[in-house]
């Protein structure tokens, strides 16, 4: 009930002819997923990457303590930045019908993936449950508690796993929806302290992933299989009667005895947890070629074909009419996709999303399936990746002062020949007036020049670039209009119109980022496969307070990790324009 979950296997279905088909600016694509607290849409941002964007139950809009428990929490999850954590990138929780969107990961959620094709080899289920881990760790750093991880809350991808709906559970509980009885969370996988509604700590956590870990090792949980409240009340029961783990395999009831003690304190922390995964499983954790068996791997390249699909195939255009026209808010990501019908708005998102050939999505919906039960509803793919995209730049600035040139060469013989005669004994007498000076071309100032600047980020934060000061601010605090650039594990962010320049003088540079300007997002495999950005190029930007800066790339170090984003090192210069 805590999470926005999926009721279908995989399926992408076109809204209904009832359904709305934006909101705040973004197309809703296809529906994805539909849940406890509300639906979830395929959408996509105006640099064409998708995001999910979650339409919260009308029943929990017209709650004002949800409100405010929503948008506190949202906040909270803003601020959890990790691997194999998928952001939240926007909200709205003040709207008639409060949303808010996270980055899409085509990818398979664990309890679709289970029931269709069975349990894990047991070496990638140490390997999955090791990197969820590794999220937890970056979750309950930033002081956040997920209380609903299940295996609809993790997203198989061809990356490695992903985890979804961090916290956000929590807004719920505040409503008079669960306090005239009900409950958050889904029952098979609380902690028995969530299931008796005592004080709850990271260590809840830890407990939901002991029996995700069991039921995707060997599809069978700890505490049998009867209905979701029988299984909660066992589990609630825990200290009392523990569940039989005899017939788990050695390595794996190891695991399971320590992330099941009724204790919380006896339980292992999220790092000793992914510690001893990763020396169960045999590989290292982001070792994730060819991670998953065949038949996933296959379905996970799938679901990406159809999500680009949907992304680049013909949309109808949203009626006009008057009071109709789609509200703009501040939030999100591009790649190498088709371009969009208009400039991004402040804060587009991004996830690496190759396009296809333009395809028209499926004409008529099919029926709506029936309701899955409570314990199989998941959340939809959401992915890497939540902080906002650039305003880019508009218009072109056109170059003050002329191309520097004192004149055409006429004139300039002209002035030649007169010189010429005035200073010939017997020309005339007098000497003419020399011609008047041409006026010096306006140029560019400089206010520092070759300042050393880095570039790199942690693997669970964003960081903030402000070319004018210069800083690299760990903050991530993308709503400071200062800052020109945003980078993260995910992707790295234009906020003002960047460009790389085939020369080193203020001129070249402002050419280049008005006739040749790089995507607003450049996603993280454009800059570790591709070398977008290398050793020797030279970026140059117009700043939020409109100077022209340039910075030239001396170094690029990589880890060898496709997960890890490369740090860039060389020297900032910038100039003042004229006035």
């Amino acid at each position: 009930m805590g999470s926005i979950t999926g009721s279908e296997a995989g399926a992408l279905r076109p809204p209904t002819a009832d359904e709305t088909r934006e909101i705040a600016g973004y197309r809703l694509l296809a529906r994805i997923g539909e849940g406890g607290m509300g639906s979830v849409y395929l959408s996509r941002t105006r640099g064409n990457q998708p995001v999910a964007l979650k339409m919260i139950r009308r029943e929990y809009a017209g709650d004002a303590e949800f409100r405010r428990r929503f948008q506190q929490e949202v906040r909270a999850a803003q601020r959890v930045r990790g691997y194999h954590l998928v952001p939240v990138v926007d909200h709205d929780a003040n709207g008639e019908q409060p949303w808010l969107a996270t980055a899409y990961v085509p990818g398979l959620p664990l309890d679709d993936a289970l029931e269709t094709h069975g349990p894990l080899p047991l070496p990638v289920a140490f390997q999955l449950v090791g990197c969820v881990a590794r999220g937890l760790v970056a979750v309950h750093a930033a002081g956040v508690i997920h209380r609903d991880l299940k295996p609809g809350n993790i997203l198989l991808g061809a990356d490695g796993p992903w985890v979804i709906d961090f916290g956000i559970a929590r807004a719920a509980e505040a409503t008079r929806l669960t306090r005239s009885g009900g409950f958050v969370g889904t029952p098979q996988f609380m902690s028995p302290e969530h299931g008796i509604g005592d004080e709850l700590t990271p260590a809840t956590d830890v407990f939901s992933l002991g029996l995700i870990a069991a039921v995707t090792a060997t599809g069978r949980h700890p505490y049998g299989t009867g209905s979701p409240l029988t299984v909660a009340t066992q589990i609630a029961n825990t200290a009392q009667r523990p569940p039989d783990l005899s017939g788990y395999p050695d390595g794996l009831r190891a695991v399971l005895e320590r992330c099941l003690a009724a204790d919380p304190a006896e339980r292992p922390t999220p790092g000793e947890l992914a510690e001893l995964c990763e020396q169960a499983s045999g590989r290292a954790a982001r070792a994730f070629d060819d991670w998953l068996p065949a038949p996933l791997a296959t379905a996970v390249a799938e679901r990406k074909r159809q999500v680009d699909l949907l992304l680049t195939g013909a949309e109808p255009e949203p009626s006009a009419t008057p009071g109709n026209e789609p509200r703009r808010t501040a939030t999100y990501v591009p790649t190498r996709a088709s371009a969009p019908t208009a400039g991004p708005r402040p804060g587009d998102f991004v996830h690496s999303a190759p396009t296809q050939p333009a395809t028209t999505p499926p004409a008529a919906p099919p029926a709506p399936a029936s309701p899955a039960p409570l314990w199989r509803r998941r959340t939809p793919p959401a992915i890497a990746l939540a902080v906002t995209l650039a305003v880019v730049a508009g218009t072109a600035w056109a170059l003050s002062g002329g191309d520097g040139k004192s004149g055409s060469q006429a004139e300039a013989a002209d002035r030649s020949a007169r010189q010429s005669a005035s200073a010939t004994p017997g020309a005339g007498g007098k000497s003419k007036d020399p011609a008047p000076a041409t006026k010096a071309p306006k140029r560019y100032e400089a206010i520092f020049t070759d300042r050393p600047l880095t570039i790199t980020t942690p693997a669970d934060s964003l960081v903030g670039v402000d070319f004018d000061a210069p800083k690299v601010s760990p903050r991530g605090d993308v709503t400071d209009h200062d800052a020109e650039l945003t980078y993260m594990a995910q992707w790295m962010t234009f906020r003002k119109a960047a460009a790389k320049s085939k020369g080193t003088s203020p001129e070249e540079c402002r050419q280049a980022v008005d006739t040749a300007p790089l995507p607003s997002e450049l996603t993280r495999e454009a800059m570790n496969k591709e070398g977008v950005l290398k050793e020797g190029d030279v970026l140059c930007t117009v700043t939020s307070k409109g100077n022209l800066s340039m910075f030239e790339i001396t170094e690029v170090t990589r880890t060898g990790q496709f997960l890890d984003p490369p740090t860039y090192s060389g020297t900032l210069t910038l100039w003042k324009p004229p006035a």
